[in-house]
Protein backbone atom coordinates (compact mmCIF):
# COMPACT_ATOMS: atom_id res chain seq x y z
CA UNK A 1 0.00 0.00 0.00
CA UNK A 2 2.92 2.54 0.56
CA UNK A 3 4.82 1.56 -2.49
CA UNK A 4 1.64 2.33 -4.52
CA UNK A 5 1.19 5.73 -2.60
CA UNK A 6 4.84 6.74 -2.85
CA UNK A 7 4.48 5.61 -6.69
CA UNK A 8 1.71 7.84 -6.83
CA UNK A 9 3.68 10.96 -5.38
CA UNK A 10 6.35 10.49 -7.61
CA UNK A 11 4.26 10.32 -10.91
CA UNK A 12 2.03 13.45 -9.70
CA UNK A 13 5.20 16.07 -10.60
CA UNK A 14 6.16 14.79 -13.58
CA UNK A 15 2.89 14.48 -15.06
CA UNK A 16 2.59 18.50 -13.42
CA UNK A 17 6.16 19.07 -15.47
CA UNK A 18 4.94 17.28 -18.70
CA UNK A 19 1.82 19.47 -18.99
CA UNK A 20 3.84 22.74 -17.99
CA UNK A 21 6.50 21.98 -20.53
CA UNK A 22 3.60 21.17 -23.60
CA UNK A 23 1.78 24.28 -22.32
CA UNK A 24 4.55 26.83 -23.02
CA UNK A 25 5.48 25.05 -26.55
CA UNK A 26 4.75 26.92 -29.68
CA UNK A 27 2.25 25.57 -32.46
CA UNK A 28 5.77 25.01 -34.38
CA UNK A 29 6.90 23.01 -31.28
CA UNK A 30 3.78 21.13 -30.98
CA UNK A 31 4.13 20.14 -34.49
CA UNK A 32 7.07 18.63 -34.50
CA UNK A 33 8.64 21.77 -36.39
CA UNK A 34 7.08 20.74 -39.28
CA UNK A 35 6.10 22.73 -42.13
CA UNK A 36 2.75 23.94 -43.06
CA UNK A 37 2.34 25.65 -39.66
CA UNK A 38 3.15 29.54 -38.33
CA UNK A 39 3.24 30.78 -34.46
CA UNK A 40 -0.53 32.01 -34.84
CA UNK A 41 -1.17 28.58 -35.21
CA UNK A 42 -3.39 28.62 -38.20
CA UNK A 43 -2.31 25.45 -40.68
CA UNK A 44 -2.01 25.37 -44.47
CA UNK A 45 -5.14 22.92 -44.96
CA UNK A 46 -8.26 21.62 -43.44
CA UNK A 47 -5.90 18.26 -43.45
CA UNK A 48 -2.95 19.54 -42.36
CA UNK A 49 -3.11 19.48 -38.40
CA UNK A 50 -4.19 15.60 -38.51
CA UNK A 51 -0.64 15.19 -40.61
CA UNK A 52 1.05 15.93 -38.09
CA UNK A 53 -0.64 14.65 -35.15
CA UNK A 54 -0.50 11.51 -36.89
CA UNK A 55 3.81 11.91 -36.98
CA UNK A 56 4.07 13.21 -33.63
CA UNK A 57 2.28 11.20 -31.95
CA UNK A 58 3.57 8.21 -33.22
CA UNK A 59 7.61 9.53 -32.31
CA UNK A 60 5.99 9.90 -28.76
CA UNK A 61 4.93 6.70 -28.42
CA UNK A 62 8.48 5.25 -30.05
CA UNK A 63 10.41 7.68 -27.70
CA UNK A 64 8.48 5.79 -24.75
CA UNK A 65 9.76 2.31 -25.98
CA UNK A 66 12.84 3.23 -26.61
CA UNK A 67 13.39 5.02 -23.29
CA UNK A 68 11.99 2.28 -21.66
CA UNK A 69 13.71 -0.07 -23.76
CA UNK A 70 17.37 2.26 -23.23
CA UNK A 71 16.29 1.76 -19.14
CA UNK A 72 16.04 -2.13 -18.91
CA UNK A 73 19.38 -2.35 -20.38
CA UNK A 74 21.38 0.12 -18.32
CA UNK A 75 19.62 -1.56 -15.51
CA UNK A 76 20.40 -4.95 -17.20
CA UNK A 77 24.29 -3.94 -17.79
CA UNK A 78 24.41 -2.39 -13.84
CA UNK A 79 22.32 -5.32 -11.77
CA UNK A 80 24.24 -8.24 -13.87
CA UNK A 81 28.09 -6.72 -14.37
CA UNK A 82 30.69 -9.17 -13.54
CA UNK A 83 31.68 -8.26 -9.80
CA UNK A 84 34.67 -8.42 -8.47
CA UNK A 85 36.14 -11.90 -7.58
CA UNK A 86 33.71 -13.57 -9.97
CA UNK A 87 34.66 -15.67 -12.32
CA UNK A 88 33.05 -17.95 -15.16
CA UNK A 89 29.38 -17.34 -16.76
CA UNK A 90 26.50 -16.33 -14.84
CA UNK A 91 23.37 -18.42 -14.26
CA UNK A 92 21.42 -19.05 -17.49
CA UNK A 93 17.79 -19.03 -18.17
CA UNK A 94 16.42 -20.93 -20.78
CA UNK A 95 13.15 -19.50 -20.30
CA UNK A 96 11.13 -17.07 -18.77
CA UNK A 97 7.51 -17.25 -20.50
CA UNK A 98 6.32 -13.69 -19.05
CA UNK A 99 9.25 -11.95 -20.57
CA UNK A 100 8.58 -13.69 -23.70
CA UNK A 101 4.65 -13.22 -23.62
CA UNK A 102 5.36 -9.31 -22.89
CA UNK A 103 7.91 -8.60 -25.63
CA UNK A 104 5.27 -10.63 -28.18
CA UNK A 105 2.04 -8.97 -27.43
CA UNK A 106 3.39 -5.14 -26.51
CA UNK A 107 5.08 -5.32 -30.18
CA UNK A 108 1.89 -6.62 -31.89
CA UNK A 109 -0.21 -4.22 -30.12
CA UNK A 110 1.92 -1.34 -31.40
CA UNK A 111 1.62 -2.55 -34.74
CA UNK A 112 -1.52 -2.79 -35.17
CA UNK A 113 -2.40 0.39 -33.05
CA UNK A 114 0.02 2.28 -35.51
CA UNK A 115 -2.06 0.70 -38.91
CA UNK A 116 -5.45 1.25 -36.79
CA UNK A 117 -4.23 4.96 -36.47
CA UNK A 118 -2.81 5.30 -39.99
CA UNK A 119 -5.36 3.64 -41.88
CA UNK A 120 -7.98 5.86 -40.34
CA UNK A 121 -6.58 9.08 -40.94
CA UNK A 122 -5.18 7.53 -44.61
CA UNK A 123 -9.16 7.26 -45.27
CA UNK A 124 -10.01 10.53 -44.46
CA UNK A 125 -7.23 12.17 -46.24
CA UNK A 126 -8.03 10.35 -49.30
CA UNK A 127 -11.96 11.02 -49.16
CA UNK A 128 -13.03 13.17 -52.26
CA UNK A 129 -15.68 16.03 -52.04
CA UNK A 130 -18.50 15.33 -54.17
CA UNK A 131 -19.07 18.87 -54.76
CA UNK A 132 -15.66 20.67 -54.68
CA UNK A 133 -16.02 24.58 -55.18
CA UNK A 134 -12.97 24.48 -57.65
CA UNK A 135 -11.59 21.27 -59.72
CA UNK A 136 -8.05 21.80 -61.09
CA UNK A 137 -6.08 19.36 -63.31
CA UNK A 138 -2.40 18.86 -62.43
CA UNK A 139 -0.30 17.36 -64.70
CA UNK A 140 3.31 16.38 -64.45
CA UNK A 141 5.77 16.44 -67.58
CA UNK A 142 9.29 15.80 -68.05
CA UNK A 143 10.46 18.28 -66.43
CA UNK A 144 7.93 21.05 -65.82
CA UNK A 145 4.14 21.53 -64.71
CA UNK A 146 0.59 22.17 -66.54
CA UNK A 147 -2.37 23.75 -64.96
CA UNK A 148 -5.62 23.44 -66.14
CA UNK A 149 -8.66 25.18 -64.29
CA UNK A 150 -12.02 23.50 -64.81
CA UNK A 151 -15.45 24.80 -65.43
CA UNK A 152 -18.25 22.93 -65.80
CA UNK A 153 -17.99 21.24 -69.03
CA UNK A 154 -16.50 17.83 -68.32
CA UNK A 155 -14.68 17.92 -72.36
CA UNK A 156 -12.66 21.03 -70.64
CA UNK A 157 -14.17 22.99 -73.20
CA UNK A 158 -14.48 25.77 -70.88
CA UNK A 159 -11.54 25.69 -68.82
CA UNK A 160 -8.40 27.76 -69.02
CA UNK A 161 -4.98 26.87 -68.32
CA UNK A 162 -1.11 27.63 -67.82
CA UNK A 163 1.94 25.92 -69.29
CA UNK A 164 5.01 26.21 -67.38
CA UNK A 165 8.88 25.23 -68.10
CA UNK A 166 11.52 23.30 -65.83
CA UNK A 167 13.11 25.50 -63.85
CA UNK A 168 16.38 27.81 -65.36
CA UNK A 169 19.63 28.36 -62.95
CA UNK A 170 21.50 30.97 -63.70
CA UNK A 171 25.47 30.59 -63.66
CA UNK A 172 25.84 30.47 -59.79
CA UNK A 173 23.01 27.72 -59.83
CA UNK A 174 20.46 30.34 -58.62
CA UNK A 175 16.50 30.41 -59.45
CA UNK A 176 13.87 33.07 -60.27
CA UNK A 177 11.20 31.65 -58.60
CA UNK A 178 8.93 34.01 -60.54
CA UNK A 179 9.59 32.02 -63.71
CA UNK A 180 8.22 28.75 -62.32
CA UNK A 181 4.82 27.08 -62.61
CA UNK A 182 2.45 28.82 -60.32
CA UNK A 183 -0.62 27.17 -59.00
CA UNK A 184 -3.33 29.48 -58.04
CA UNK A 185 -5.64 28.09 -55.31
CA UNK A 186 -8.73 30.01 -53.56
CA UNK A 187 -8.83 30.22 -49.75
CA UNK A 188 -11.32 28.59 -47.32
CA UNK A 189 -12.80 27.11 -50.88
CA UNK A 190 -12.76 23.16 -50.91
CA UNK A 191 -10.04 22.14 -53.79
CA UNK A 192 -10.03 18.92 -56.09
CA UNK A 193 -6.78 18.28 -58.24
CA UNK A 194 -6.71 16.24 -60.59
CA UNK A 195 -3.45 14.46 -60.81
CA UNK A 196 -1.85 12.66 -64.12
CA UNK A 197 1.05 12.33 -66.18
CA UNK A 198 2.36 13.36 -69.40
CA UNK A 199 5.04 10.76 -69.74
CA UNK A 200 7.00 9.10 -66.46
CA UNK A 201 5.48 8.77 -63.12
CA UNK A 202 5.92 12.11 -61.33
CA UNK A 203 4.83 12.69 -57.64
CA UNK A 204 3.13 15.96 -57.11
CA UNK A 205 4.04 17.30 -53.34
CA UNK A 206 3.12 20.76 -51.94
CA UNK A 207 6.03 20.67 -48.92
CA UNK A 208 3.73 22.96 -46.43
CA UNK A 209 0.83 21.15 -47.29
CA UNK A 210 2.40 17.57 -45.78
CA UNK A 211 0.57 15.68 -48.59
CA UNK A 212 1.87 14.28 -52.08
CA UNK A 213 0.84 12.07 -54.11
CA UNK A 214 1.92 9.97 -57.77
CA UNK A 215 0.94 10.56 -61.04
CA UNK A 216 0.73 8.05 -63.47
CA UNK A 217 0.30 7.64 -67.24
CA UNK A 218 -3.45 6.05 -67.78
CA UNK A 219 -4.60 6.41 -64.54
CA UNK A 220 -5.67 9.23 -62.49
CA UNK A 221 -4.93 10.05 -58.92
CA UNK A 222 -7.49 12.64 -56.61
CA UNK A 223 -6.43 14.96 -54.09
CA UNK A 224 -9.15 16.84 -52.04
CA UNK A 225 -8.39 19.89 -49.48
CA UNK A 226 -9.35 22.94 -48.17
CA UNK A 227 -6.41 25.80 -48.32
CA UNK A 228 -7.08 27.48 -45.17
CA UNK A 229 -4.01 29.83 -45.44
CA UNK A 230 -2.99 32.59 -47.40
CA UNK A 231 0.87 32.69 -48.76
CA UNK A 232 3.12 31.33 -50.89
CA UNK A 233 4.48 27.55 -50.87
CA UNK A 234 7.04 25.92 -52.77
CA UNK A 235 5.98 22.09 -54.89
CA UNK A 236 8.06 19.96 -56.16
CA UNK A 237 8.67 16.81 -57.91
CA UNK A 238 9.08 13.95 -54.85
CA UNK A 239 9.49 10.80 -57.38
CA UNK A 240 12.79 10.50 -59.68
CA UNK A 241 12.21 11.11 -62.93
CA UNK A 242 14.83 11.77 -65.66
CA UNK A 243 17.74 14.18 -65.87
CA UNK A 244 16.55 16.97 -64.72
CA UNK A 245 14.11 15.74 -61.78
CA UNK A 246 15.92 18.50 -59.65
CA UNK A 247 14.53 21.61 -61.90
CA UNK A 248 10.60 20.06 -61.54
CA UNK A 249 9.75 22.87 -59.48
CA UNK A 250 6.58 25.36 -59.14
CA UNK A 251 4.91 27.73 -56.79
CA UNK A 252 1.38 27.54 -55.32
CA UNK A 253 -0.10 30.90 -54.09
CA UNK A 254 -3.23 30.54 -51.89
CA UNK A 255 -5.17 33.72 -52.24
CA UNK A 256 -8.54 35.36 -51.92
CA UNK A 257 -11.23 34.65 -53.65
CA UNK A 258 -11.35 37.94 -55.70
CA UNK A 259 -7.88 37.50 -56.80
CA UNK A 260 -8.00 33.67 -57.46
CA UNK A 261 -11.00 34.65 -60.03
CA UNK A 262 -8.66 37.71 -61.16
CA UNK A 263 -5.72 35.60 -62.25
CA UNK A 264 -8.81 33.22 -63.80
CA UNK A 265 -9.80 35.84 -65.85
CA UNK A 266 -6.05 37.09 -66.76
CA UNK A 267 -5.67 33.72 -68.51
CA UNK A 268 -8.67 34.12 -70.53
CA UNK A 269 -7.96 37.22 -71.48
CA UNK A 270 -4.48 35.65 -72.67
CA UNK A 271 -6.28 33.22 -74.80
CA UNK A 272 -5.38 30.14 -72.67
CA UNK A 273 -8.72 28.66 -73.38
CA UNK A 274 -9.82 25.12 -73.93
CA UNK A 275 -8.92 21.94 -73.27
CA UNK A 276 -5.08 21.96 -71.97
CA UNK A 277 -3.96 18.72 -73.96
CA UNK A 278 -5.45 19.77 -77.32
CA UNK A 279 -3.39 23.16 -76.76
CA UNK A 280 -0.87 21.32 -75.68
CA UNK A 281 -0.75 18.88 -78.87
CA UNK A 282 -1.15 21.49 -81.10
CA UNK A 283 2.08 23.30 -79.79
CA UNK A 284 3.71 20.34 -79.81
CA UNK A 285 3.04 19.73 -83.46
CA UNK A 286 4.18 23.23 -84.68
CA UNK A 287 6.80 23.65 -87.12
CA UNK A 288 10.29 24.98 -85.01
CA UNK A 289 9.20 22.72 -82.06
CA UNK A 290 11.17 19.27 -82.79
CA UNK A 291 7.93 17.24 -82.76
CA UNK A 292 6.77 18.32 -86.44
CA UNK A 293 6.15 15.67 -89.02
CA UNK A 294 6.59 18.29 -92.11
CA UNK A 295 10.04 17.64 -93.72
CA UNK A 296 10.64 14.15 -92.72
CA UNK A 297 10.37 13.21 -96.47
Amino acid sequence: MHSKRRLRWAVLPIGIATAAVLAGCTPTELNGFLPGFTEDGVPTTDKTEMVSGLWVNSWIVLLAVGVVTWGLMLWAMIAYRRRKGQTGLPVQLRYNMPIEIFYTVVPLILVVGFFAFTARDQAILETRYEDPDVSITAIGKQWAWDFQYNGEEEDGSDAVWSMGIQAQPDEQGNIDESQLPTLYLPVNQTVEIKLNSRDVIHSFWIIDFLYKKDMYIGKDNYWSFTPTREGEYAGKCAELCGEYHSMMLFNVKVVSEAEYDSYLASLEAAGNTGNINEAYDRLQNLPGTGNSSEGDE
